[in-house]
């Protein structure tokens, strides 16, 4: 992929969505490097632990920053999360983690994917941690061999993930056999990443418009993760047929049920789903593979009309939810 034309595409996509002022962000790549810098402090919030019933923890606002402790992953990279307004400390609550694209951050990308009211109202918790910036002052996450890391970071998001994965768990009574990842783009590769990586803290990933290694024998997961790999047809930027870098949706899909020990086909049932807000009728093509374990589904939702930032409709993140938490950790 040529990194001009991700750039270029990416800004004419945020004055689409948008209109003229473009989305929050975007105008930021003609801002001076220096003011891209991520911080290295951020207020400590005075969190409950695991077990315990604080006013606070049912009152964070969404954008709350925690600063992790000192000498771990998290020391100079603090992560946002929202804490639902219903969460009840003696009952295990899952965890959702959304993974922003190239280009953009936790807050841009919330706009796209439209996650926290389904959080709030379906009781998760919810952590929207930002990747970090290269030469550029562009956020991105080392995730694959094809993207997004082209400057040749040596960041380890596999570990600063991991790392908020177990802070969550350590201030929050966090169901551990429902822990889920969803990612657009570049945050979707980094969920492929993390399935393959960190298979025995994942129960489930979503990736929209995302892709798995190109060099697939990098993934080797230590168990099952159910996989949904949701994709436009029409996607100019991450093509739905794949190109010299990164395998198609339909070959992404495959590694998974390779990896899952799935025994059937991919498979089109009938159903379709209506997600998108512009294009007429129920666009997206639900397929699954057979033969897969409970724990292991592997799923394709193809969005036939739709390109790169799908305008989801309010049934996009109720079915997310639904696919989640139809696949826990056994």
């Amino acid at each position: 992929m040529n990194l001009r034309k991700i750039l270029s595409t990416w800004s004419a996509l945020c004055s689409l969505v948008v209109g003229a002022g473009g989305l929050p962000g975007c105008g930021e790549l003609a801002a001076p490097l220096e003011e891209h810098r991520m911080p290295l402090t951020a207020p400590i919030v005075d969190l409950p632990t695991k077990g315990e019933q604080s006013p606070a923890a049912g009152t964070l606002a969404q954008g709350t920053v925690y600063l992790g402790d000192a000498g771990g992953p998290l020391t100079s990279r603090p992560y946002k999360f929202k804490v639902p307004s219903r969460y009840d400390a003696t009952k295990a609550t899952p965890l959702l983690v959304m993974l922003h694209g190239f280009m953009a951050s936790a807050d841009l990308n919330e706009l796209i994917v439209k996650l926290a009211p389904m959080a709030e109202a379906k009781t998760m918790l919810y952590a929207t941690p930002d990747g970090t910036q290269n030469p550029l002052g562009i956020r991105f996450w080392n995730a694959t061999d094809f993207c997004c890391n082209f400057f040749g970071s040596t960041v380890d998001d596999v570990a600063y993930l991991t790392a908020i994965i177990d802070d969550m768990a350590k201030r929050f009574n966090v169901d551990k056999k429902r822990v889920f990842i969803v990612g657009h783009s570049n945050g979707g590769f980094m969920a492929n990443r993390m399935a393959c990586d960190r298979a025995s803290k994942i129960a489930a990933i979503v990736s929209l418009a995302g892709a798995q290694w190109n060099d697939a024998t990098r993934c080797l997961p230590t168990e099952k993760v159910s996989v949904l790999q949701v994709h436009g047809n029409l996607d100019g930027i991450i093509g739905f047929g794949g190109a010299l870098g990164y395998p198609s949706a339909k070959e992404t899909v495959a590694i998974w049920a390779n990896r899952n020990g799935c025994t059937g086909r991919l498979t089109y049932g009938g159903k379709r789903l209506d997600l998108e807000g512009v294009l007429l009728g129920a666009e997206t093509k639900v397929e699954e593979y057979t033969g897969c374990a409970a724990n292991g589904s592997v799923a394709l939702w193809t969005m036939e009309g739709a390109g790169h930032v799908p305008l989801f409709n309010n049934h996009w993140a109720d079915s997310v939810y639904e696919f989640l938490m139809a696949h826990p950790k056994p």
